[in-house]
């Protein structure tokens, strides 16, 4: 195996991890089915693109584990090592039978299943999702585990009480994973939240070993709070690995805005059309592709070892995996304040 010269220590656990995590949603059909043969190549493009170890996110939700299981049988097919790749597990959905037309779950996202799955958080049942993910892949373990969107399982509580004790679920959840690492079972234990302050939280409560930022720490939003946050965790020894940069694909030309379609018709709407618009006119200027800074800025910040990224296509990953290594001038940055698309203030670009 070759050294890849990009890998990161992943806090005090043992673990390196490259700058690129490949996401592993598109394995488990969603918006549309893949064929194996596509599928074994995207994980085929992983290894032929990358220089060494490679790290993959995947999550029991996704495609009610099929795309565990799907990366598996794909690593299976290519002869990878277990050795050779760094699997992250977002725990907290359950793989269970089908009994109605389509799944229950995420309506209309998730295409040609043949499961449903629930959700299943608390000491138990992030335990029973463990277990299930270990079946799913295999003689492939995960090293990273999580508790999957704590955010969303919160958000769903019908009055205090019930936050109240879905959150003691999210925290015995967490006592369960610190068991798992604290025998060897996985290497870290970490946390995924499109909601940073409640993996904030979550951070001082727990022992966490990684943070993964979604959709709150992107060229368009970078708030003080969440810097400030991000620099907590790097004084802390917590690796933060950052995702869902492109806000859903807006940013780089794409109809939806954190998966809401953005039509013009609403001042806000206007607003984001219009930051797009003077983004790509200063990319264009400085010919840096608007992925290229999404990517950059979001690794700007110390702390911040990698960035996952997702691709359907396995013509896609060889761009990805050029993304994160990609350093767009000075020039382009001071543009960017100057317009007062990013902060002024923001101290890891453009000065």
């Amino acid at each position: 195996m070759q050294v890849n010269a990009t890998l990161s220590p992943l806090g005090a656990t043992g673990l390196q991890i490259p700058a690129i995590v490949f996401g592993t949603s598109a394995l488990g059909n969603l918006y549309q089915a893949l064929d194996d043969e596509v599928k074994r190549e995207i994980v085929s493009q992983w290894f032929k693109q990358s220089p060494g170890i490679v790290a993959a996110d995947s999550a029991g939700k996704y495609g009610a584990g099929l795309a565990l299981e799907s990366m598996a049988k794909a690593l299976s097919e290519l002869n990878v090592e277990p050795s050779d790749v760094v699997i992250s597990n977002k725990l907290g959905w359950r793989r269970v039978p089908l009994k109605t037309p389509e799944p229950t779950f995420e309506p209309g996202a998730w295409v040609g299943l043949e499961h449903d799955a629930v959700q299943d958080i608390s000491y138990d049942g992030i335990l029973r999702c463990w277990e299930q993910g270990c079946e799913l892949l295999g003689r492939y373990r995960p090293q990273m585990v999580s508790v999957h969107d704590p955010d969303e399982y919160l958000l769903a509580a019908i009055d205090d009480q019930d936050r109240t004790r879905r959150w003691d679920d999210v925290v015995a959840a967490y006592q369960a994973l610190r068991e798992l690492r604290d025998r060897g079972e996985v290497a870290a234990i970490g946390v995924g939240s499109k909601d940073w302050r409640i993996s904030q939280k979550l951070a001082e409560q727990c022992d966490l070993d990684w943070v993964m930022l979604a959709t709150s720490l992107t060229i368009y939003t970078h708030p003080r709070e969440l810097l400030d946050f991000v620099q907590s965790l790097h004084e802390r020894n917590i690796g933060v690995i950052n995702s869902a940069v492109f806000h859903a694909g807006f940013l780089t030309g794409g109809d939806f805005f954190d998966y809401r379609k953005v039509t013009g018709d609403t001042a806000e709407d206007q607003a984001l059309i219009a930051w797009r618009e003077r983004f790509r006119e200063i990319c264009g200027r400085y010919d840096v592709s608007p992925a290229a800074a999404c990517v950059a800025f979001g690794m700007s910040p110390p702390g911040v070892l990698a960035t996952a990224l997702n691709s359907s296509r396995p013509a896609r990953i060889e761009q990805n995996v050029a993304l994160v290594a990609t350093k767009p001038p000075q020039e382009f940055w001071l543009a960017m304040k100057d317009a007062n698309l990013i902060s002024n203030g923001y101290p890891f670009v453009g000065n």
